[in-house]
């Protein structure tokens, strides 16, 4: 009975050994007698306990290897310390377990190593704005050299460039002459726009003041017309026409008119607004009635 029991344990020992499951996004190496046998993928799998031998699970998500700085020299001999990241998955189990010894370190080493070709080929100014073309310049590389690995090199980053502490500083005192410059151009540029503007205003408002002074000259020339006119057609009396000659002849004195004809009959209504009309038209066109300073009206007596 009790050889039964025994036999039943080492049956049920070797059903357990030879039970693997294998769990999602991971892969497990098998190997007989020594010799890779298969690979196991996500799921329950049974293998011969004893004869088989499972190597420990192969992670198949993308993973990041962060490495520290290293010293790089560019093309114009200045030493700057670069570290980067290298994201990468693993493709095929078999390739990466039996392809090369230590992988990330030999990934270390092949990034470090292409890094320093790479920007040996540029100058510092090339390598700071050149990020992008670095980092593809990398993957592809490695991504060629990792096929036999069982890696893909999905992306590769430089995370800081650190040059010495002499050309940080004449960096930034580059920097901040060029934005002293960039601020001295805008300010021009805006005292410029300024003066234009200006200029354009008092244009404007010159303009303006010459069109309202010739709007008034008209509106007055036509009331005068029409009153005139008005006048005209109500047959005014003969003491009226003497008032306004009167008052006409006040407002010339006064005006800014040199010279000035009375007639020797001033009784005589006609023969006053016949001096009267020419007294005005002689003083619309007579070039100093426009100046501001004319002398006083001299005043002559016709024969």
């Amino acid at each position: 009975m009790w050889w039964f029991i025994i036999i039943l344990a080492v049956v049920v020992l070797l059903f357990v050994l030879s039970v693997r499951i294998v769990r999602q996004s991971t892969a497990v190496i098998v190997e007989r007698l020594g010799k890779y046998h298969k690979t196991l993928e996500t799921g329950v799998h049974f293998v011969l306990p004893i004869f088989d031998k499972t190597l420990p699970p192969i992670s198949l998500k993308e993973k990041v290897a962060d490495f520290p700085p290293q010293p790089i020299i560019t093309k114009d001999n200045v030493t700057m310390q670069i570290d980067f990241v290298v994201y990468y998955q693993i493709t095929d189990p078999k390739l990466y377990s039996y392809g090369v010894e230590m992988p990330v370190s030999a990934i270390e080493n092949l990034t470090a190593t292409t890094l320093r070709n790479i920007v040996g080929e540029l100058e510092l100014d090339e390598t700071l704005t050149s990020r992008d073309t670095v980092n593809g310049k990398i993957r592809i590389i490695l991504d060629e050299a990792t096929d036999s690995w069982g890696i893909k090199i999905n992306r590769v980053e430089l995370k800081n460039i650190d040059p010495p502490k002499v050309i940080r500083e004449a960096m930034e005192k580059q920097m901040r002459a060029e934005r002293e410059r960039r601020e001295s151009i805008l300010l021009a540029e805006g005292d410029k726009k300024s003066q234009i503007l200006r200029a354009e205003g008092e244009k404007q408002s010159k303009i303006l003041i010459a069109e309202a002074k010739r709007a008034t000259y008209i509106s007055e020339a036509e009331g005068e017309a029409e009153a005139i006119k008005k006048i005209a057609e109500a047959n005014p009396s003969q003491a009226y026409l003497t008032l306004k000659a009167f008052e006409a002849l006040h407002h010339l004195a006064d005006g800014q008119s040199t010279k000035l004809i009375v007639p020797s009959n001033i009784a005589d209504l006609s023969s006053l607004v016949a001096s009267v009309t020419e007294t005005i038209n002689a003083t619309k066109d007579s070039p100093e009635s426009k100046k501001p300073d004319s002398k006083k009206a001299t005043i002559q007596r016709k024969p």
